[in-house]
């Protein structure tokens, strides 16, 4: 008999006089409230844990599907979260790199999923997961960072490396934007002239071709359009979300230990080679000053495939069963210092 699954969300019969679903929540210690869902087998009855941590815009609807074979093979759970602000859990005010992580702890902790637990962090979701392997390392089983951004503020690059990025001086000048003149910031991108979301979806100025045909499948940016930014709390929530992302850590990524000394399998990158949001050569400096990460480059890809058809499975059985396939190997066409 197959395993029954949690469902995505509670069913009801769809009639106006139904309220609108309220997902459950816990309550952590400094008062504030973090919203969750629950997918995969019942956590009782699960092999491994699996935190799935959104990403920039995103909320623990993230779309990470994957085939109930697969979930009942390797027996996942999977818990998603809305990350500070974000949908339906309470902003923090006082957010940082530190609190991301000790968020993931307190809402593992409440919900008892044991000593350890795997995460998995895509697009600005990856920076708590950086936060983890500072802050609660001994918690973790196994960790994959999809499409990683990339802090420039990081000592540990060298600067051959950053200084001809023209990603480089536009993330300065949207960093100094967002903290210094807000309500300019604000102002301007629900105006009229400044480019949508939706608009950004159809030109291949950010994403690759594989990315335009996902985002066919997908609904690309929900909370990034005109009107979701005109709303004060979305707005100050990415707001708060991007400056601690991108603002000065008080650690440096490429200084960390492997929380994992006997296993060198745990730790997982997945980049697009052609991502056009993150850089491959950086990813690729990360993962050689970081040899206990297990760095797989899709040579097609761009900053959404996390969406494409069967890198979900490829991602979690990497993961979990420590498979590599060939074709996610990156290629030596180009080297890094």
């Amino acid at each position: 008999m197959a395993t029954q699954l949690l469902p995505a969300q509670l069913e009801t019969d769809s009639s106006p006089e139904d309220p609108p679903l309220v997902s459950p929540t816990v309550k952590l210690s400094d008062g504030r409230h973090i919203a969750y869902r629950e997918r995969g087998v019942p956590k009782a009855k699960s092999n491994c844990k699996i935190i799935l941590v959104h990403g920039f815009g995103s909320s623990k609807d993230m779309n990470f599907q994957v085939p109930q074979e697969l979930i009942e093979e390797l027996g996942i759970y999977f818990l998603l979260y809305d990350r500070a602000g974000y949908g339906e859990s309470d902003p923090n005010p006082k957010r940082s790199v530190k609190s991301e992580a000790l968020d993931i702890q307190e809402l593992a902790d409440q919900l008892q999923l044991g000593p350890k637990f795997y995460v998995i962090g895509v697009s600005m979701g990856s920076y708590p997961i950086w936060s983890c392997l500072k802050y609660i390392p001994e918690r973790l089983a196994g960790v994959t960072m999809v499409v990683p951004v990339i802090n420039y503020r990081w000592p540990s690059f060298p600067d051959s490396l950053t200084r001809e990025d023209y990603r480089r001086p536009l993330a300065k000048l949207l960093y100094w934007v967002a903290k210094y003149t807000p309500g300019l910031l604000h102002w301007s991108v629900t105006r009229k002239w400044f480019p949508s979301p939706s608009v950004m979806e159809e030109k291949p100025v950010f994403f690759n071709k594989r990315d335009m045909e996902a985002l066919k499948k997908t609904e690309g940016f929900p909370m990034l359009t005109k009107e979701r930014l005109r709303e004060q709390s979305v707005f100050n929530t990415l707001r708060n979300d991007f400056l601690v992302c991108y603002g000065d850590w008080d650690f440096d990524p490429m200084e960390l230990t492997s929380p994992f000394p006997q296993n060198q399998n745990c730790v997982h990158i997945w980049q697009g080679y052609e991502d056009k949001i993150v850089p491959f050569e950086l990813q690729r400096c990360i993962s050689k000053k970081l040899p206990w990460i297990q760095y797989h480059e899709v040579a097609d890809g761009g900053h959404l495939l996390v969406h494409y058809n069967g890198l979900r499975e490829a991602i979690l059985r990497a993961m979990l069963l420590g498979e590599e396939h060939h074709l996610y190997r990156p290629s030596a066409d180009k080297t890094v210092p």
